[in-house]
């Protein structure tokens, strides 16, 4: 399962997401511009020891991510603009969820792109978003969970 975190603008959430990351042993993919420094003292503070455990790869701008991993039916983009709950999804173990920046979001021109693999986290009318790092975790471990937890320790599937 591939994370995928476009232009995120928070050092702490990412932090968090690296260590999600590491100990999932999921890719992370970090779609440039960032907002913020990748040595930034929040981000170290979050991921403490574990950016050496986790898969972190770098990239430019979308264009270099998606010359890369060219837009296939296991791109999944999740939005609070998304109409397809998560848990309703059957994910795949080379899924790529894209998860937009804390401030903005996903641009349209990705959702639109994505139209008919736009997910969503079920929330209260009225609430604008969840935090970036614990909408990447729900998402996450549903997947893996559908998948039987591979190479995780205690997997029950």
């Amino acid at each position: 399962m591939h994370i995928v975190l476009y232009q995120p603008e928070i050092p702490p959430n990412t932090g968090t997401i690296i260590r999600l990351c590491a100990a999932t042993g999921s890719p992370l993919h970090l779609i440039g511009p960032l907002g913020f420094r990748l040595d930034a003292p929040g981000l170290r503070r979050a991921g403490m020891d574990y950016r050496d455990l986790a898969q972190v790869t770098r990239w430019r701008d979308w264009q270099e991510y998606r010359t890369r991993y060219p837009d296939t039916q296991r791109s999944l983009a999740i939005s609070t603009k998304g109409t397809i709950p998560y848990d309703r999804w059957s994910f795949q173990s080379d899924d790529h969820l894209l998860f937009g920046s804390e401030g903005s979001g996903l641009p349209e021109a990705i959702l639109r792109s994505h139209a008919s693999r736009v997910l969503r986290i079920p929330m209260q009318p009225g609430c604008r978003s969840l935090n970036l790092a614990l909408s990447v975790g729900i998402v996450l471990y549903e997947a893996l969970r559908q998948n039987g937890f591979p190479g995780l320790d205690g997997a029950t599937g």
